[in-house]
């Protein structure tokens, strides 16, 4: 794998933004690879949306409250993380770096932030975890050969993660039109080593008039009964990820998961897909403080980790960010993303009168007219009830 540039050793002083990084990634990446991780399904209406949604919401911020003591503390499973902004499961990083998911864990760990791995990482999980400081889960998808897929599982485990990241919304890869307009080809040198060894599936050419998606593609796809077959198989948490519906939120408590992540996949698969952060609320109230929420996608700024929590998650997924960060400055770049986002969280949190994420409440959103006049619901008082189950300590 050859690079446009080499990545970089300090961090430039005009970076003062996760945005200030996409610029300097697309260089440091070249074409085919900022098409495969910068990217989203069809016209990437969805892509789009789970930023811009953030936008609608404003903050309202109260005053001459008492912050003594305060921290970004949450807790999760039963580990506390020094602030809620967890890496977002990405493969194949070594199409950004050389040193792939080796230099992304590093610049976690330096921040002491936890890490979702991916199944189609580029370096073997067993390596990731014995340079890990901070906390990994392991990201899983359900394989047609199930007996690999329990193998897996059992390899997570016998390497110290902490929990097992299902991934349950993408079935089907979406079709990218960024990817196919860039030709992109998967560089030689990278592959999802995690699956080696594991029989390719057996796919036989379609014939004129045969359906695209249904037939040998989604005979072997998980149902809610792999559920059931995947807990009995494992003694780690299993947390859903790819939730966008209250009833499948309250389907995945049915079937004893351990948290859900709310999530589109990034814009990745389905096109036209609500942004996250707008079901992120319905789904709240629906659970009620049962589980942990979790929200993935359009993450790039502080505040908008102190809008998520305070529409029901209890900490947030972040992607794309720490791929440009990895791509432009490897481990100094990933851990210097985190260190932007905790930054400006806290100060958020300062500033809009909460101590703790506790503290954080519905109350302190409002939308702005453009929002509501595009079909955003109003913050429910609905949600203002649920227990904050997961966010301490206090």
């Amino acid at each position: 794998m050859t690079f446009p540039l080499p990545p970089l050793t300090s961090i430039p002083p005009e970076i003062a933004a996760l945005t200030d990084y996409e610029p300097l990634a697309r260089k440091h990446l070249g074409e085919q690879a900022w098409a495969y991780f910068a990217g989203g399904a069809a016209d990437e209406i969805t892509l789009t949306g789970n930023r811009s949604s953030f936008d609608g919401i404003r903050i309202v911020p109260r005053v001459l409250q008492d912050l003594r003591g305060g921290h970004t503390q949450v807790n999760l499973l039963g580990r506390t993380f020094a602030f809620p902004i967890l890496v977002a499961p990405i493969a194949y990083h070594r199409m950004a770096h050389r040193d792939g998911e080796m230099a992304t864990v590093l610049g976690a760990s330096a921040m002491q932030a936890g890490m979702v791995v991916s199944t189609r990482a580029s370096v073997p999980l067993e390596d990731l975890a014995r340079n890990a400081v901070a906390p990994l889960w392991f990201q899983l998808y359900i394989q047609p050969d199930r007996g690999f897929t329990e193998a897996l599982v059992h390899r997570a485990e016998d390497a110290g993660y902490e929990a097992l990241v299902l991934t349950v919304d993408a079935p089907l890869n979406g079709i990218r039109n960024r990817m196919q307009r860039a030709g992109f080809r998967m560089p030689e040198g990278v592959e999802a080593v995690n699956l080696r060894g594991m029989a390719p599936p057996d796919l036989r050419p379609r014939t004129a008039g045969e359906s695209v998606a249904f037939g040998p593609l989604l005979d072997g796809a998980p149902t809610w009964h792999d559920i059931a077959w995947l807990r009995s198989k494992t003694k780690l948490p299993v947390i859903l990820k790819g939730i966008l519906s209250p009833d499948d939120a309250a389907l995945a408590l049915k079937h004893g998961c351990a948290g859900i992540v709310v999530s589109n996949h990034g814009g990745r698969t389905l096109d036209t897909l609500p942004p996250a952060i707008e079901m992120l609320p319905e789904i709240a109230d629906r659970v009620a403080g049962s589980m942990p929420i979790l929200l993935d996608g359009g993450i790039r700024r502080g505040t908008d980790v102190f809008k998520a929590i305070a529409l029901g998650a209890q900490a947030v997924l972040v992607g794309r960010p720490c791929i440009f960060g990895l791509a432009v400055a490897g481990a100094v770049g990933v851990a210097h993303v985190l260190n932007i986002l905790r930054a400006e969280f806290e100060v958020a949190m300062a500033l809009a009168g909460c101590a703790t994420t506790r503290d954080i409440r519905p109350e302190h959103l409002r939308l702005s007219e453009a929002a509501m006049e595009s079909g955003w619901r109003s913050v429910p008082a609905a949600a203002t009830g649920a227990p904050r189950a997961g966010n301490g300590p206090g």
